[in-house]
């Protein structure tokens, strides 16, 4: 029996849809993988389609969207490679915590609990939806300017505002507010916790040097977390690449070396009873 995964699945991050992936798709496709790219609950719809009602973005339960994603996961016969970026490659490691997955590439990752560290261009990329309580309880967007700062920056101005035209929605303000900077100063685990030390499928963790929301010092301390863990955990940091690495030019080395990665470390998984 052939155990190698040949199925990719990809977890989009906050402010985007599945779309994000498009390019991912066609890419890892051609390279003879069957790709998934699930949505959160209720972000189904097209871009413009949130854009018009963000109500599912403003009521995105994190425990619904992680028990969807791993249900997507399981329904392969054969452990998938699972790759998330932004937000979802805080998923990512929440899934592959749940025992599932052959392996697993976290790019410019969100980090789980107890990561403690917020740069200043982290915290001034999050500022628009942390700047007023009220926006807990709303989908809270990035006009085109914030946007260039947190996620384009490294492409020109016309080139950002592409990509804000095509891909941008609006975040879950509840996921930015409990699950961003203010996560750890609150009592208890919260649903972003992970067992650092236990066993998983191994897990690559993808920095852009360039990258204001979520910069290589936070990717290198969450990484880091995990040196009590059994797993191969790996981290590397592209020079030049920002948030949107996903997508800006040479993003096509970005994809194939995260897939080389896992198909080299990828093993087989089964999830624990009741996960």
């Amino acid at each position: 029996m052939n155990d190698r995964p040949d199925t990719v699945v990809l977890v989009h991050g906050l402010w985007m849809t599945p779309r994000s992936w498009e390019h991912w798709v066609t890419h890892y496709e051609g390279r003879g993988f069957r790709v998934l790219t699930p949505a959160y609950p209720g972000f189904e719809v097209e871009v413009e389609a949130l854009r018009a009602d963000p109500t599912p973005i403003a009521v995105a339960d994190i425990i619904e969207t992680i028990d969807h994603l791993a249900s997507v996961v399981r329904s392969v016969d054969t452990p998938p490679i699972i790759m998330g970026h932004s937000f979802g490659g805080a998923l990512t490691q929440m899934l592959l915590a749940r025992g599932l997955g052959s392996a697993g590439v976290a790019i410019d990752s969100a980090p789980t609990e107890g990561v403690r560290v917020n740069p200043v261009s982290q915290v001034k990329s999050l500022f628009p939806a942390l700047n007023n309580p009220a926006k807990r309880h709303q989908a809270v967007g990035f006009t085109a300017e914030q946007f260039h700062y947190a996620f384009t920056n490294t492409l020109d101005e016309e080139a950002s505002r592409a990509a804000y035209d095509r891909y941008a929605i609006a975040a879950p303000g509840r996921w930015v507010w409990d699950y961003g900077l203010i996560a750890n100063f609150k009592p208890g685990h919260q649903e972003t916790w992970v067992d650092y030390s236990a066993d998983r499928a191994p897990l690559l963790f993808i920095a852009g040097a360039e990258d204001h929301i979520m910069p290589p010092s936070v990717n290198r301390s969450n990484y880091k977390h995990y040196k009590k863990s059994p797993a191969v955990t790996e981290y590397v940091e592209l020079e030049g690449r920002d948030h949107w690495t996903c997508a800006a030019p040479g993003w096509e080395a970005v994809a194939d070396r995260a897939l080389d990665w896992a198909v080299e470390h990828a093993q087989p998984m089964a999830a624990p009873a009741g996960s």
